[in-house]
């Protein structure tokens, strides 16, 4: 079987990364970077988000959307993860698959339409402070009335957002997910520091605040919108190994040390050789792990799994090899190397991290479960 993107697919990744070398390369990047007290999120490159159709991609075409797939949104994320782009793209884009999965016909024209165009800014709350990603680290309940207590962090840019998706144990045990918004009532955003400058982060506090239940929501939605999660920054990663691992051996090719370029030394290219295998065999682990959830295959938990694990393994390694072999420079706050080893420890985490993703690989492989 031979399993590749489609010249479509490949015209989409190739359109994103020509707007953001010609609109948004890293000088922007260093601009949101650099403007800790600024909200991280350019206004004029969330209206191309939405021009584009970047925002659209998931969203059903009753709702005004593409009616694409996750393959689809993982070409985007790999192509924003390429460029280090800051904005809430992916907390939007899972906060509008939240309501496609589980929610009644108003709140999807309410949510999917607008966010479709870039109008709406949203993102997801999903578990405690340290919580799993998993119905085990929720860590905001609901009562009977649909009145939610309890804190959820870190959240993406929850004081750009106009709503909240919430997950919340029920008092009949079961998960819930449901719309909050931010400004209302009994919620408190409170901002967190972050060593990557290409995301804002903060905390959701709720005390009691008013909120909307999505009808369909459960445990096993709440499972799904996780996979999904973790296809997507997994995506994002590759995208940042295979940049920086582009860019390393470019300079690589001109830096010359003894007289010779670094890059033709045994030590660095057999190094750089063995990464490119790791960050292909990440690339690779990521687009199938899209395409069993868009599918639902019955080894989409084991391939999401798979895909984590190798993409944030990749980009560790990747992002690392970059600031050692540009030597001095890329230790620098003046080069970009940084901006892409934090975006990558971030992301590490993010939907579980490997050692999380190694054992429920374990589970499912060797237990059956």
């Amino acid at each position: 079987m031979y399993f590749a993107l489609t010249d479509e697919q490949r015209a989409l990744a190739e359109t994103v990364r020509d707007y953001l070398a010609d609109r948004f390369d890293l000088t922007a990047v260093r601009a949101v970077f650099e403007d800790a007290a600024g909200d991280g999120h350019p206004a004029e490159l969330w209206k191309a988000f939405g021009e584009q159709g970047w925002l659209a991609a998931l969203v059903p075409e009753d709702n005004d959307g593409l009616g694409l797939g996750l393959v689809d949104a993982q070409v985007l994320a790999r192509a924003f993860g390429a460029g280090a782009v800051p904005g809430p793209w992916l907390p939007t884009v899972l906060a509008g698959e939240a309501v496609r999965l589980a929610g009644s016909a108003a709140p999807r024209a309410a949510v999917l339409g607008p966010r479709a165009g870039g109008g709406l800014v949203a993102t997801v709350a999903l578990r405690a402070p340290g919580g799993a990603f998993d119905a085990s680290g929720v860590g905001v309940t609901a009562g009977a009335d649909a009145r939610l207590t309890g804190t959820a962090s870190p959240v993406e840019y929850p004081a750009a957002a106009r709503v909240v998706v919430v997950a919340a144990t029920e008092p009949d045990g079961g998960v819930g997910l449901y719309l909050v918004e931010p400004t209302g009532p009994g919620v408190t955003v409170t901002a967190h520091e972050s060593y990557d400058g290409t995301t804002r982060l903060g905390a959701l506090t709720l005390a009691g605040a008013a909120a909307e239940r999505l009808p369909g929501s459960s445990a096993a939605v709440l499972a799904d919108l996780n996979r999904r999660g973790a296809v997507l920054a997994a995506a994002d990663l590759v995208g940042i190994a295979r940049s920086t691992l582009t860019r390393t051996v470019e300079y690589d090719k001109t830096r010359v040390q003894f007289g010779r370029a670094v890059g033709s030394f045994q030590a660095i290219k057999h190094a750089l050789a063995d990464l490119h295998v790791a960050v292909l065999m990440a690339e690779h682990a990521a687009l199938y792990a899209a395409h069993a959830v868009d599918l639902a295959l019955p080894d989409a938990e084991l391939a999401v799994a798979v895909a984590k694990a190798k993409a944030g393994d990749a980009a560790e390694r990747a992002t690392g090899a970059m600031i050692q072999y540009h030597g001095g420079i890329g230790y620098t706050w003046e080069h970009e190397a940084h901006f892409f080893y934090k975006r990558a420890k971030r992301l590490l985490g993010s939907f579980g991290d490997v050692g999380q993703h190694l054992d429920r690989i374990a589970a499912l492989s060797l237990d059956g479960g």
